[in-house]
Protein backbone atom coordinates (compact mmCIF):
# COMPACT_ATOMS: atom_id res chain seq x y z
CA UNK A 1 0.00 0.00 0.00
CA UNK A 2 1.45 3.45 -0.44
CA UNK A 3 -0.53 6.31 -0.21
CA UNK A 4 2.82 8.23 -0.16
CA UNK A 5 1.11 4.87 -1.72
CA UNK A 6 1.58 2.47 0.06
CA UNK A 7 5.53 -3.80 17.67
CA UNK A 8 7.63 -4.49 20.92
CA UNK A 9 8.07 -8.71 19.65
CA UNK A 10 5.55 -10.50 21.14
CA UNK A 11 7.91 -13.89 19.66
CA UNK A 12 11.37 -14.15 19.84
CA UNK A 13 11.86 -16.41 16.41
CA UNK A 14 16.06 -16.81 17.38
CA UNK A 15 16.42 -20.56 15.95
CA UNK A 16 12.92 -20.66 14.64
CA UNK A 17 12.09 -21.75 11.48
CA UNK A 18 12.93 -19.62 8.19
CA UNK A 19 10.67 -16.46 7.31
CA UNK A 20 10.04 -18.37 3.84
CA UNK A 21 9.42 -21.41 5.74
CA UNK A 22 6.75 -20.14 8.15
CA UNK A 23 5.50 -18.21 5.58
CA UNK A 24 4.85 -21.05 3.14
CA UNK A 25 3.14 -22.39 6.38
CA UNK A 26 0.82 -19.75 7.02
CA UNK A 27 -2.34 -18.04 4.98
CA UNK A 28 -1.59 -14.35 4.42
CA UNK A 29 -4.16 -12.30 2.85
CA UNK A 30 -4.03 -11.75 -0.87
CA UNK A 31 -0.19 -13.90 -1.22
CA UNK A 32 -1.42 -15.77 -4.12
CA UNK A 33 -2.18 -12.68 -6.20
CA UNK A 34 1.40 -11.59 -4.96
CA UNK A 35 3.40 -14.11 -7.00
CA UNK A 36 1.30 -13.71 -9.80
CA UNK A 37 2.38 -10.05 -10.14
CA UNK A 38 -1.08 -6.97 -10.16
CA UNK A 39 -4.06 -7.49 -12.44
CA UNK A 40 -7.06 -5.40 -12.98
CA UNK A 41 -8.96 -8.21 -13.45
CA UNK A 42 -7.49 -11.25 -11.13
CA UNK A 43 -9.87 -11.32 -8.09
CA UNK A 44 -7.62 -11.31 -4.91
CA UNK A 45 -7.90 -14.77 -3.02
CA UNK A 46 -10.25 -14.22 0.81
CA UNK A 47 -7.42 -15.54 3.11
CA UNK A 48 -8.66 -16.10 7.21
CA UNK A 49 -5.19 -15.31 8.54
CA UNK A 50 -3.94 -11.49 8.94
CA UNK A 51 -0.58 -11.25 8.64
CA UNK A 52 1.07 -11.42 12.21
CA UNK A 53 4.69 -9.92 13.52
CA UNK A 54 5.73 -13.60 14.90
CA UNK A 55 5.59 -14.63 11.76
CA UNK A 56 7.51 -11.73 9.62
CA UNK A 57 9.75 -9.69 12.64
CA UNK A 58 13.02 -10.68 12.72
CA UNK A 59 14.38 -10.40 16.69
CA UNK A 60 15.99 -7.38 17.99
CA UNK A 61 19.35 -9.41 18.78
CA UNK A 62 21.53 -8.69 15.92
CA UNK A 63 22.97 -11.83 14.49
CA UNK A 64 26.46 -10.41 13.64
CA UNK A 65 26.90 -9.73 17.76
CA UNK A 66 24.58 -10.93 19.29
CA UNK A 67 24.19 -7.82 21.02
CA UNK A 68 20.76 -5.90 21.41
CA UNK A 69 19.66 -2.59 18.92
CA UNK A 70 18.73 -0.48 21.71
CA UNK A 71 17.33 2.20 18.55
CA UNK A 72 13.42 1.52 18.61
CA UNK A 73 13.07 0.43 22.36
CA UNK A 74 10.10 1.72 24.14
CA UNK A 75 11.54 3.58 27.71
CA UNK A 76 10.01 0.56 29.48
CA UNK A 77 11.65 -2.19 27.51
CA UNK A 78 14.93 -0.12 27.10
CA UNK A 79 14.55 -0.34 31.49
CA UNK A 80 13.71 -4.19 31.63
CA UNK A 81 16.93 -4.62 29.14
CA UNK A 82 19.23 -2.44 30.92
CA UNK A 83 18.04 -3.99 34.16
CA UNK A 84 18.64 -7.49 31.96
CA UNK A 85 22.65 -6.51 31.79
CA UNK A 86 23.25 -5.65 34.91
CA UNK A 87 22.10 -1.91 36.04
CA UNK A 88 21.02 -2.11 39.35
CA UNK A 89 16.97 -1.76 39.13
CA UNK A 90 17.03 1.36 41.63
CA UNK A 91 19.40 3.24 38.91
CA UNK A 92 17.30 1.86 35.84
CA UNK A 93 14.86 4.86 34.82
CA UNK A 94 17.62 7.55 35.29
CA UNK A 95 20.09 5.19 32.81
CA UNK A 96 17.19 5.49 30.77
CA UNK A 97 16.56 9.31 30.63
CA UNK A 98 20.51 9.43 30.20
CA UNK A 99 20.98 7.00 27.23
CA UNK A 100 17.70 8.20 25.97
CA UNK A 101 18.51 11.73 25.49
CA UNK A 102 22.29 10.81 24.19
CA UNK A 103 20.77 8.71 21.16
CA UNK A 104 17.63 10.61 20.30
CA UNK A 105 17.84 14.24 21.39
CA UNK A 106 22.01 14.37 20.03
CA UNK A 107 22.09 11.56 17.47
CA UNK A 108 24.96 9.74 19.44
CA UNK A 109 26.11 6.29 18.26
CA UNK A 110 29.40 5.77 20.48
CA UNK A 111 28.48 4.59 24.11
CA UNK A 112 32.38 5.62 24.84
CA UNK A 113 31.10 9.44 24.48
CA UNK A 114 28.12 9.51 26.73
CA UNK A 115 30.40 11.53 29.14
CA UNK A 116 27.82 11.08 32.32
CA UNK A 117 28.11 8.07 32.51
CA UNK A 118 30.68 6.28 34.17
CA UNK A 119 33.60 4.36 32.06
CA UNK A 120 32.54 0.95 33.93
CA UNK A 121 29.56 1.28 32.82
CA UNK A 122 29.54 2.64 29.18
CA UNK A 123 31.77 -0.72 28.21
CA UNK A 124 29.07 -2.63 30.25
CA UNK A 125 26.64 -1.27 27.48
CA UNK A 126 28.83 -1.58 24.48
CA UNK A 127 29.28 -5.25 25.58
CA UNK A 128 25.72 -5.59 25.49
CA UNK A 129 24.22 -3.60 22.97
CA UNK A 130 24.73 -1.29 20.15
CA UNK A 131 23.21 1.98 18.44
CA UNK A 132 22.26 0.78 14.46
CA UNK A 133 20.47 1.66 12.25
CA UNK A 134 19.74 0.96 8.37
CA UNK A 135 22.75 1.49 5.88
CA UNK A 136 21.68 3.80 3.31
CA UNK A 137 22.90 2.15 -0.32
CA UNK A 138 21.81 5.56 -2.48
CA UNK A 139 20.52 8.69 -2.30
CA UNK A 140 18.94 10.34 -5.53
CA UNK A 141 17.89 13.90 -4.80
CA UNK A 142 15.08 14.90 -7.16
CA UNK A 143 14.77 18.57 -9.14
CA UNK A 144 12.19 19.76 -6.60
CA UNK A 145 14.20 19.11 -3.45
CA UNK A 146 12.72 15.74 -2.64
CA UNK A 147 15.11 13.07 -1.38
CA UNK A 148 14.79 9.10 -2.01
CA UNK A 149 16.77 6.81 0.22
CA UNK A 150 17.60 3.55 -0.47
CA UNK A 151 17.78 1.58 2.74
CA UNK A 152 19.69 -2.06 3.65
CA UNK A 153 18.70 -3.45 6.58
CA UNK A 154 19.06 -6.86 8.74
CA UNK A 155 18.85 -10.10 6.31
CA UNK A 156 20.23 -7.86 3.07
CA UNK A 157 16.63 -6.53 2.46
CA UNK A 158 15.79 -2.67 1.11
CA UNK A 159 13.25 -0.52 1.59
CA UNK A 160 12.54 3.19 0.47
CA UNK A 161 12.03 6.52 2.86
CA UNK A 162 11.28 9.59 1.20
CA UNK A 163 12.14 13.28 1.97
CA UNK A 164 10.04 15.94 0.87
CA UNK A 165 10.67 19.84 1.89
CA UNK A 166 8.20 22.22 1.85
CA UNK A 167 8.47 26.13 3.00
CA UNK A 168 8.63 26.04 6.54
CA UNK A 169 8.51 22.26 7.15
CA UNK A 170 9.57 19.10 5.66
CA UNK A 171 7.57 15.79 5.27
CA UNK A 172 9.08 11.92 5.85
CA UNK A 173 7.41 9.66 3.95
CA UNK A 174 8.59 6.22 6.21
CA UNK A 175 8.13 2.58 4.93
CA UNK A 176 6.89 -0.16 7.99
CA UNK A 177 7.10 -3.55 5.46
CA UNK A 178 9.62 -4.98 3.07
CA UNK A 179 7.26 -5.10 -0.31
CA UNK A 180 3.23 -4.94 0.34
CA UNK A 181 0.62 -7.94 0.60
CA UNK A 182 -2.03 -5.51 -0.77
CA UNK A 183 -1.86 -5.80 -4.47
CA UNK A 184 -3.56 -2.46 -5.14
CA UNK A 185 -4.02 -2.11 -8.89
CA UNK A 186 -2.40 1.18 -9.17
CA UNK A 187 0.60 0.87 -6.78
CA UNK A 188 3.64 0.41 -7.55
CA UNK A 189 4.99 -1.10 -4.30
CA UNK A 190 1.78 -3.49 -4.65
CA UNK A 191 3.34 -5.54 -7.21
CA UNK A 192 6.16 -6.53 -4.92
CA UNK A 193 5.33 -9.59 -2.61
CA UNK A 194 5.85 -9.05 1.11
CA UNK A 195 9.37 -10.08 2.64
CA UNK A 196 8.31 -9.46 6.34
CA UNK A 197 7.42 -6.50 8.95
CA UNK A 198 10.17 -3.88 9.82
CA UNK A 199 10.85 -3.68 13.73
CA UNK A 200 10.74 -0.68 15.48
CA UNK A 201 13.95 0.11 15.36
CA UNK A 202 14.25 0.04 11.40
CA UNK A 203 11.16 2.28 11.55
CA UNK A 204 12.55 4.96 14.13
CA UNK A 205 16.25 4.27 12.07
CA UNK A 206 14.91 5.96 8.85
CA UNK A 207 13.86 8.81 10.79
CA UNK A 208 17.36 8.71 12.15
CA UNK A 209 19.02 8.11 8.79
CA UNK A 210 17.14 10.71 6.89
CA UNK A 211 18.14 13.59 10.10
CA UNK A 212 21.62 12.33 9.82
CA UNK A 213 21.73 13.52 5.78
CA UNK A 214 20.01 16.57 6.69
CA UNK A 215 22.20 17.71 9.30
CA UNK A 216 19.41 18.22 11.40
CA UNK A 217 21.01 17.17 15.24
CA UNK A 218 21.82 19.61 17.02
CA UNK A 219 25.11 21.01 18.08
CA UNK A 220 26.46 21.14 21.30
CA UNK A 221 26.62 24.82 22.60
CA UNK A 222 25.29 26.29 19.79
CA UNK A 223 22.61 28.75 19.51
CA UNK A 224 18.95 26.43 19.54
CA UNK A 225 17.21 26.74 16.37
CA UNK A 226 13.43 25.80 16.39
CA UNK A 227 13.03 25.28 12.74
CA UNK A 228 12.71 21.40 12.28
CA UNK A 229 13.38 20.11 8.38
CA UNK A 230 11.60 16.55 9.48
CA UNK A 231 8.84 18.43 10.77
CA UNK A 232 6.30 15.89 10.02
CA UNK A 233 6.31 11.44 9.53
CA UNK A 234 3.55 10.05 7.16
CA UNK A 235 3.81 6.62 7.59
CA UNK A 236 2.94 5.95 3.85
CA UNK A 237 5.90 3.91 2.71
CA UNK A 238 6.41 0.67 1.69
CA UNK A 239 3.97 -1.33 3.27
CA UNK A 240 0.09 -1.61 5.18
CA UNK A 241 1.29 -0.18 8.56
CA UNK A 242 -1.57 -1.71 10.72
CA UNK A 243 -0.58 -5.39 9.45
CA UNK A 244 2.64 -4.85 11.64
CA UNK A 245 0.50 -2.67 14.16
CA UNK A 246 2.69 -3.38 17.64
CA UNK A 247 6.37 -2.32 15.69
CA UNK A 248 4.53 0.81 14.18
CA UNK A 249 3.06 1.33 18.04
CA UNK A 250 6.16 0.94 19.59
CA UNK A 251 8.70 3.30 16.92
CA UNK A 252 5.49 5.60 17.43
CA UNK A 253 6.29 6.57 20.88
CA UNK A 254 9.86 7.05 20.63
CA UNK A 255 9.32 9.33 17.33
CA UNK A 256 6.62 11.00 19.90
CA UNK A 257 8.79 10.88 22.92
CA UNK A 258 9.20 14.77 24.08
CA UNK A 259 12.53 14.19 25.52
CA UNK A 260 14.00 13.00 22.21
CA UNK A 261 12.92 13.23 18.10
CA UNK A 262 9.92 15.11 19.68
CA UNK A 263 7.44 15.07 17.32
CA UNK A 264 3.64 15.34 18.55
CA UNK A 265 0.92 12.92 17.28
CA UNK A 266 -0.81 15.36 15.36
CA UNK A 267 2.90 15.52 13.27
CA UNK A 268 2.40 12.05 12.59
CA UNK A 269 0.33 10.66 9.94
CA UNK A 270 -0.67 6.65 9.18
CA UNK A 271 -2.45 6.23 6.25
CA UNK A 272 -3.74 2.63 5.88
CA UNK A 273 -5.93 0.56 2.87
CA UNK A 274 -8.32 -0.06 5.36
CA UNK A 275 -7.70 -2.89 7.89
CA UNK A 276 -10.98 -2.49 10.16
CA UNK A 277 -10.00 -4.26 13.32
CA UNK A 278 -7.30 -2.07 13.66
CA UNK A 279 -8.47 1.47 13.44
CA UNK A 280 -9.42 2.06 16.92
CA UNK A 281 -6.43 0.34 18.57
CA UNK A 282 -4.79 3.16 16.68
CA UNK A 283 -6.92 5.56 17.90
CA UNK A 284 -6.47 4.18 21.40
CA UNK A 285 -2.63 3.33 21.45
CA UNK A 286 -0.95 5.85 19.15
CA UNK A 287 -3.21 8.33 18.68
CA UNK A 288 -1.78 9.75 15.18
CA UNK A 289 -3.64 11.43 12.98
CA UNK A 290 -5.09 8.71 10.17
CA UNK A 291 -5.34 9.05 6.49
CA UNK A 292 -7.54 6.57 4.18
CA UNK A 293 -6.18 5.34 0.92
CA UNK A 294 -9.64 5.31 -0.27
CA UNK A 295 -9.62 5.59 -4.24
CA UNK A 296 -12.96 4.44 -4.93
CA UNK A 297 -16.88 5.70 -4.22
CA UNK A 298 -18.24 1.33 -5.01
CA UNK A 299 -17.78 -1.98 -4.37
CA UNK A 300 -17.03 -3.07 -7.33
CA UNK A 301 -14.33 -0.35 -8.25
CA UNK A 302 -12.25 -0.67 -4.61
CA UNK A 303 -12.18 -4.30 -5.02
CA UNK A 304 -9.98 -4.08 -7.94
CA UNK A 305 -7.99 -0.54 -7.28
CA UNK A 306 -7.89 -2.24 -3.20
CA UNK A 307 -8.23 -5.60 -2.84
CA UNK A 308 -8.80 -5.34 0.93
CA UNK A 309 -12.28 -3.78 0.44
CA UNK A 310 -13.49 -7.76 -0.89
CA UNK A 311 -12.60 -8.42 3.04
CA UNK A 312 -14.07 -5.01 4.54
CA UNK A 313 -15.73 -3.39 2.02
CA UNK A 314 -16.76 0.47 2.05
CA UNK A 315 -19.52 0.40 4.98
CA UNK A 316 -17.66 -1.54 7.06
CA UNK A 317 -14.41 1.24 6.66
CA UNK A 318 -16.56 3.77 7.17
CA UNK A 319 -18.26 2.70 10.32
CA UNK A 320 -15.18 2.54 11.97
CA UNK A 321 -13.91 5.40 10.53
CA UNK A 322 -17.17 7.72 12.32
CA UNK A 323 -16.09 6.18 16.06
CA UNK A 324 -12.35 7.47 14.63
CA UNK A 325 -12.48 11.26 15.54
CA UNK A 326 -13.75 10.29 19.12
CA UNK A 327 -11.86 8.02 20.27
CA UNK A 328 -8.49 10.01 19.37
CA UNK A 329 -9.50 13.40 20.02
CA UNK A 330 -7.66 14.08 16.40
CA UNK A 331 -8.27 16.44 13.70
CA UNK A 332 -9.59 15.27 10.67
CA UNK A 333 -9.79 12.27 8.53
CA UNK A 334 -7.51 12.31 5.22
CA UNK A 335 -9.01 10.51 2.30
CA UNK A 336 -6.81 9.68 -0.26
CA UNK A 337 -8.38 9.31 -3.50
CA UNK A 338 -5.90 8.77 -6.37
CA UNK A 339 -7.31 9.95 -9.99
CA UNK A 340 -7.26 7.43 -12.33
CA UNK A 341 -8.57 8.78 -16.03
CA UNK A 342 -12.18 7.14 -17.01
CA UNK A 343 -11.93 5.13 -13.62
CA UNK A 344 -13.11 6.84 -10.20
CA UNK A 345 -13.33 10.48 -11.28
CA UNK A 346 -16.31 11.32 -12.97
CA UNK A 347 -18.74 13.70 -11.63
CA UNK A 348 -21.16 11.32 -10.09
CA UNK A 349 -18.01 9.54 -8.55
CA UNK A 350 -17.41 13.01 -6.58
CA UNK A 351 -20.85 13.45 -5.90
CA UNK A 352 -21.02 9.83 -4.57
CA UNK A 353 -18.02 10.12 -2.64
CA UNK A 354 -19.44 13.39 -0.55
CA UNK A 355 -22.60 11.27 0.34
CA UNK A 356 -20.21 8.43 1.74
CA UNK A 357 -18.13 10.95 3.89
CA UNK A 358 -21.53 12.75 5.26
CA UNK A 359 -20.78 13.14 8.99
CA UNK A 360 -16.83 12.50 8.87
CA UNK A 361 -13.88 15.46 10.03
CA UNK A 362 -12.66 15.11 7.10
CA UNK A 363 -10.27 16.00 3.96
CA UNK A 364 -9.72 15.10 0.49
CA UNK A 365 -6.39 14.83 -0.80
CA UNK A 366 -6.72 14.31 -4.80
CA UNK A 367 -3.69 12.51 -5.86
CA UNK A 368 -3.19 12.52 -9.41
CA UNK A 369 -2.10 9.43 -10.75
CA UNK A 370 1.98 8.91 -10.53
CA UNK A 371 2.33 6.70 -13.87
CA UNK A 372 5.16 3.84 -13.55
CA UNK A 373 6.39 1.31 -16.07
CA UNK A 374 4.02 -0.95 -16.69
CA UNK A 375 1.18 0.35 -15.21
CA UNK A 376 -2.50 -0.41 -15.56
CA UNK A 377 -3.66 3.10 -15.74
CA UNK A 378 -3.20 7.03 -16.98
CA UNK A 379 -3.93 10.23 -15.14
CA UNK A 380 -6.80 12.04 -15.37
CA UNK A 381 -6.79 14.69 -17.37
CA UNK A 382 -5.91 18.14 -15.10
CA UNK A 383 -9.63 19.61 -16.33
CA UNK A 384 -10.90 16.47 -14.54
CA UNK A 385 -9.59 16.67 -11.37
CA UNK A 386 -10.47 20.03 -11.08
CA UNK A 387 -13.87 19.43 -11.64
CA UNK A 388 -14.28 17.04 -9.58
CA UNK A 389 -12.15 18.88 -6.62
CA UNK A 390 -14.55 21.68 -7.08
CA UNK A 391 -17.70 18.95 -6.71
CA UNK A 392 -15.85 17.99 -3.10
CA UNK A 393 -14.95 21.62 -1.92
CA UNK A 394 -18.96 23.06 -3.07
CA UNK A 395 -19.94 20.22 -0.70
CA UNK A 396 -18.31 21.91 2.11
CA UNK A 397 -14.60 19.37 1.90
CA UNK A 398 -11.23 20.89 1.71
CA UNK A 399 -10.14 18.92 -1.65
CA UNK A 400 -6.67 19.69 -2.23
CA UNK A 401 -4.81 18.31 -5.26
CA UNK A 402 -1.39 16.79 -4.13
CA UNK A 403 1.25 18.63 -6.05
CA UNK A 404 3.06 15.01 -7.55
CA UNK A 405 6.80 15.41 -5.98
CA UNK A 406 9.88 13.48 -7.26
CA UNK A 407 8.78 11.86 -9.98
CA UNK A 408 12.10 11.86 -11.85
CA UNK A 409 13.70 9.34 -9.37
CA UNK A 410 10.24 7.81 -9.20
CA UNK A 411 9.70 9.22 -5.35
CA UNK A 412 6.01 10.12 -5.92
CA UNK A 413 2.84 8.59 -4.34
CA UNK A 414 2.98 5.21 -5.40
CA UNK A 415 5.72 4.41 -6.83
CA UNK A 416 8.13 3.34 -4.29
CA UNK A 417 9.66 -0.07 -4.70
CA UNK A 418 13.20 -1.12 -3.59
CA UNK A 419 15.77 -1.44 -6.21
CA UNK A 420 16.26 -5.26 -5.61
CA UNK A 421 12.59 -6.30 -6.51
CA UNK A 422 13.35 -3.70 -9.88
CA UNK A 423 15.80 -6.19 -11.60
CA UNK A 424 18.71 -3.84 -10.54
CA UNK A 425 20.84 -6.55 -10.13
CA UNK A 426 24.17 -4.58 -10.72
CA UNK A 427 25.52 -3.25 -7.57
CA UNK A 428 28.17 -1.66 -9.45
CA UNK A 429 25.42 0.78 -10.11
CA UNK A 430 24.26 0.83 -6.73
CA UNK A 431 27.42 1.58 -5.34
CA UNK A 432 28.23 4.66 -8.11
CA UNK A 433 24.49 5.91 -6.80
CA UNK A 434 25.73 5.63 -3.01
CA UNK A 435 28.90 7.73 -4.03
CA UNK A 436 27.22 10.64 -6.32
Amino acid sequence: MLSCHSGVLTHNVTGAPTIAGLLRERLIYGLASLMSGPSINSPVPLMSAPITQDVLTIPRKLPETGRTNIVGLTRGQLREALIAAGTAEKQAKMRVGQIWQWIYHWGLRDFAQMTNLAKDYRALLAEHFEISLPEIVSRQVSADGTRKYLLRIAGGHEVEAVYIPEEGRGTLCVSSQVGCTLTCSFCHTGTQKLVRNLTPGEIVGQVMVARDDLGEWPVPGAPRDETRLISNVVLMGMGEPLYNFDNVRDAMKVVMDNEGLSLSRRRITLSTSGVVPEIARTAEEIGCLLAVSFHATTDEVRNTLVPINRRWNIQALLDALREYPRLSNSERITFEYVMLDGVNDSDEDARRLVRLIRGIPAKINLIPFNEWPGAPYKRSGWDRIQAFADIVHKAGYASPIRTPRGEDIMAACGQLKSATERGRKNRAQIAAEAAG
